[in-house]
This record gives structure tokens, sequence and C-alpha cells, in this order.
């Protein structure tokens, strides 16, 4: 990958390191990694810098960014045939993003709806790093001349930012950036919290989210609890959130569309709906599980995977990092 043929597109996309994923996050984003890397080039990033805009308790930040690096290859990434590495790995990403802040306004920045919901979430650390979260986020995508990156509706501001940063640049150097185009994913479901069905599964309700190394009683028990309705009729439809997002886990699991898993559940009732979106969801974990068990006992080849993966994504990144200090006029 590291020659960049263009035999295939490059997709770009990361993931922050800050607890277990929720089958929410699965769904709505990881599942989707694993389909894409058969049809284009892939460089996946753990984003730990990202993180830091939230205060990270140093030991837990550790092992929830080499958890993360397990969980990826447990979920079926080939570290060969994909570039899968640490954002802080690789400090190009922190000299673009210095250099992109300089071709950034402020009342572009000041747009931006996640720095005004993260603000009131953490209004005791509003930091210049969560302001300007966008311009890093741009350096990560065009370090590496990604034509897509996949995105949901709260991310599709970043892309967009990242696209006019791109294109100013280019406007006034010449055609150094590549711009981007975000992708879509139609499929992917959007999981929704099992006690709320009307917000999104949140890892900061315990009650109201599945993480993807809950144990299967656990599981069998939230799903079980999940809020429904007293109508006891399975279909999807915006009056019965709780039913809806129940059959959108099962079809997503079972890798069905809607009608079909509506299809499978008639003359049901609750009780085994439930009791049947439970065991799939722990079919859907358990060779998941049993696989990042297997590689946290292998300590050696994933240092050296981790290793490997940072010198491929530097590789990359240099290249680029050095045309545009050429073009700005740095000394190189």
């Amino acid at each position: 990958m590291e020659n960049i043929k263009q035999e295939k597109k490059i997709v770009y996309s990361a993931i922050q390191a800050t607890g277990i994923p929720s089958l929410g996050n699965y769904f709505g984003a990881i599942k989707n990694w694993k389909d894409m890397q058969n049809n284009y080039d892939c460089i996946f990033a753990i984003a730990d810098l990202h993180s830091l805009t939230v205060r990270q308790d140093p030991i837990k930040f550790k092992k929830n960014a080499r958890t993360m690096f397990l969980l990826l290859l447990a979920l079926g990434l080939d570290p060969e045939k994909n570039i899968i590495y640490f954002q802080s790995h690789v400090h190009e990403h922190c000299e673009l993003a210095w250099i992109l802040n300089c071709f950034t306004y402020m009342g572009e920045l000041n747009r931006m709806t996640q720095f005004k919901d993260k603000s009131k979430k953490h209004s005791d650390n509003i930091n210049a790093g969560l302001f300007t979260y966008p311009v890093l986020m741009a350096a990560d995508i065009l370090l590496y001349g990604a034509d897509f990156v996949p995105t949901g509706a709260d991310q599709k501001q970043h892309i967009e930012i990242c696209r006019d940063i791109a294109q100013r640049f280019n406007n006034i150097f010449g055609d150094i950036f590549k711009i981007p185009e975000p992708l879509i994913n139609k499929t992917g479901a959007r999981i929704m919290n099992l006690q709320d069905p009307n917000k999104k599964m949140s890892k900061s309700d315990q009650d109201g989210v599945i993480f993807l190394f809950e144990e299967k009683n656990i599981i069998l028990n939230k799903i079980k609890k999940a809020v429904t309705d007293s109508e006891n009729k399975i279909c999807f439809s915006e009056e019965k959130p709780g039913v809806s997002n129940l059959l959108n886990i099962y079809a997503s699991a079972k890798n069905l569309d809607i009608s079909q898993a509506e299809n499978y559940f008639v003359n049901k009732n609750y009780g085994e709906l439930k009791k049947i979106v439970g065991e799939a969801v722990i079919e859907l974990l358990e060779p998941i599980q049993k696989k990042y068990l297997e590689l946290e006992k292998e300590k050696d080849y994933v240092d050296n995977l981790i290793k490997m993966g940072a010198e491929r994504a530097r590789r990359l990144a240099q290249k680029k990092l050095y045309k545009v200090k050429k073009k700005i006029g740095l000394l190189v």
C-alpha cells in the first residue's frame, strides 16, 4: 500500500480509545471497516491524540488504547492488507495540523456543532485542543491522500471543513491535497439506548448499552429489560422506537434487511423477540471475544504489529508533509 498504485481508492478512518466500544459503535462504524478492506486500500487509526481533549487517567488510557488495537485485529482487520496504527506514533499529524491551523479561520471553527456540544458537556475544560480538533482531523485525512472518509451525520461537518481547508491550500499552492469525499454507509444501523430508544446507545448509560466484551448473562438480561410498549406487536415503526431498535439490532447481527427481520418475527411476542435478539448478539460477539483473548496472550506478536503499523503510516505521512513544507517555503 505504501507505494499507492491507485488500483483501489484510499479510505481513512479513525476511532478513539476511551473505553470498550459498544454494540452501537460496532454496527455504526467498526463492522463496516472489515467489509471495506476488500474493496479499498484502508488506513485505520487509533486516534489517541484526539482523546486528549478530555482528561484521561494515564493508566486506563494506555490500557484502553492497546485494547482497541487488539479489538480491531479480533474483528478481522488484516494488519498486512491494511495500515493499522496509533495516531500518536506518527508525529507528522501534529506538524501538519499546525500548518493547517494557519489556513483555518476562527469563524469556521466557531461554527462546529461538536465543539459547542462538548463545551457544554465539559464546561470545566473548554480547551484549545477541543476548539482546533477539526484541524487535527483534517491533517489525519489529508496526510494519506484519502479518497473517502467513512462518516456519520455527527461527523459530516468535520469532513466539510477538511475539504474547505484543503481547497484553500490548493488554491494558493497548487494541487497538493486530494479533496476527500464522505463515505456514507447506507446500511449501517443506528443502534439506540435499550432503556431510552429515543437517544443513541451511549457508553455513559450502563443499563442501556451493550459492550463488546459483555458476558452472555449480562447481554441477555439487558435485552430482556429493554423498553418496548404495551401493544405486543412486532413491527418497525417510528411509533414503536423500542421494538424498532431491537429489530435493528437483530437485522444488523444477522445481516438482514429490516423487512426480513420483521417477517421472521411475525406471530412472535415481545418475550420471544428479546430472547432471540439476545442470542443473536451473543452469537455475533462470541468469536470476537475468543479471538481477543487469544491475541492478549501474544504480546510480542502484537507489539511487532504496532511497530509495523507505525512505520508504514509514517512512510506515507513523511512524503506528504515534505511536499507541504516545500510548497510553503520551509527549509527542507
